[in-house]
């Protein structure tokens, strides 16, 4: 199998309404900030200005103010953006001229600003971390560029399968063995079913485009392949013909079709994402630390257990979402900035992110007292070179728009039943959109 950090190439996804944005030419003329310099960022001083997304910023300002209380010469400054304002009004202040020294961002964005000379090249900083093998492979292959790195990871955000290991124990069911493939997954769905005729094998959001791509496109990835192929600027879809991918749509199908998965799987859109798991309605939840675990109550959190997410004949992998950090060209105080995104990347800042709903981004983190404090967060932690993140600038128009092909491919096939029709016409629509989107 092919392992993550091969499968990690270069540029990804646009995220919601950036693929609308036009960016040709954002860098507006911006120079170059110039990071190679003996001792850049050590006598920083002054102010930093950092945007960060809303989503994240309750993370953002808590290490800000930490960096603060400890800094007496460099001071950095937190400007919360709308999510989904952030992309027009980066693009917006990079053609104006006016931007701040750094940018917190969905990590699906970075590659759509760095391939038009927007953000500096850090290549020389991160490649003299001490730790840079502990980083997050999916974090670092999106801010990797023919061979330069423009950014750092911050904070993480993956795709686990969490299991009530009390539904399972009285279904006789070992998580470890039923997590081995698919197939082993639907045998323990079906020993669940007929122990415990209440509950729910499975749950996933059968209308939400976003949640099943953070979820399902794991189980192909564990395969060692994905939905689309070729580099940036020669894209085209993967789907049909693909064994893996009607595997796994497959095994969605049966899901339904045997009724393993509660009715309203049909209609649920995410805004109800985790419920039925965390009221020990379903035994197998696909999904996120902060839906299965940090939104639970005290008691149920040691009854909900997780491992990797497997493929159709085995495998792990994981979705490695979450934040980048970004030095944008121009920026009036680099150095500092620098300073900053250093001080982020340090191992005690980074294990105290479950504290906001976040994961660290250094797989270092996972000692033995983080595992005793976060225990559900230490696996995907313990395993971030298994995770990945596709790599292409139509992210959004493929698999977060509800109108979107990935959507209406799992659709077709789980509720239709028409595998076969849902594959072909996603192929053609994922290599419509790839060809409009080539830098």
């Amino acid at each position: 199998m092919l392992s993550r950090r091969e499968l990690l190439t270069g540029a990804a996804a646009v995220a919601a309404g950036a693929a609308a944005v036009p960016l040709s030419g954002c860098s507006g003329g911006l120079a170059p900030t110039d990071t190679s310099s003996p001792g850049f960022g050590e006598e920083a001083s002054g102010t930093v200005t950092v945007w960060c997304r809303a989503a994240t910023q309750v993370a953002m300002q808590d290490v800000a103010a930490s960096f603060n209380a400890q800094s007496s010469e460099l001071e950095v400054v937190v400007v919360p953006v709308p999510d989904a304002q952030y992309v027009t009004k980066l693009a917006t202040s990079i053609r104006g001229g006016s931007v701040p020294d750094m940018v917190d961002f969905d990590l699906i964005n970075c590659p759509l600003f760095y391939v038009r000379d927007a953000f500096a090249d850090v290549t020389d900083l991160i490649s003299q971390l001490p730790f840079l093998d502990t980083l997050s492979a999916g974090h670092v292959g999106l801010l990797t560029h023919e061979d330069r790195i423009y950014g750092a990871p911050f904070l993480g955000d993956y795709s686990t399968l969490f299991a009530n290991t009390d539904l399972l124990a009285r279904a006789d069911i070992d998580l470890a063995e039923a997590a081995r493939s698919l197939p082993a997954l639907m045998d323990a769905c079906q020993s669940v079913k007929k122990a415990l005729p209440d509950v729910h094998a499975w749950t996933f959001p059968g209308n939400a485009s976003g949640a099943m791509g953070f979820t399902i496109q794991p189980m192909i990835w564990a395969a060692g392949t994905d939905l689309i192929r070729g580099e940036l600027g020669a894209q085209e879809g993967n789907i049909v013909g693909n064994d893996v991918v009607e595997a796994v749509l497959e095994f969605h199908r049966q899901l339904w079709v045997d009724q393993l998965v509660p009715q309203r799987t049909f209609v649920e859109d995410g805004a109800q994402w985790g419920h039925d798991y965390r009221s020990g309605e379903v035994a197998f939840f696909p999904g996120n630390y902060g839906s299965a675990v940090q939104e639970a109550d005290d008691a149920f959190r040691p009854l909900s257990q997780n491992v990797l997410l497997t493929g159709p004949d085995g495998g792990a992998a994981t979705f490695s979402g979450g934040d980048n950090l970004c030095i944008v060209n121009g920026a009036p105080n680099a150095e500092g900035a620098w300073a900053f995104m250093r001080y982020t990347l340090e191992l005690e800042v980074q294990k105290s992110m479950p504290e906001s709903g976040y994961m660290p981004i250094r797989s270092d983190s996972a000692d033995a007292e983080f595992t005793a404090a976060y225990e559900q967060a230490a696996v995907p932690v313990e395993n971030l070179d298994e995770g990945y993140v596709p790599t292409t600038l139509a992210y959004n128009l493929l698999y977060n728009q509800q109108a979107g092909p990935w959507l209406q491919m799992i659709r077709q096939a789980v509720f239709d039943g028409d595998t076969a029709g849902a594959m072909t016409q996603a192929q053609d629509e994922f290599d419509r959109i790839l060809s409009q989107t080539q830098l």
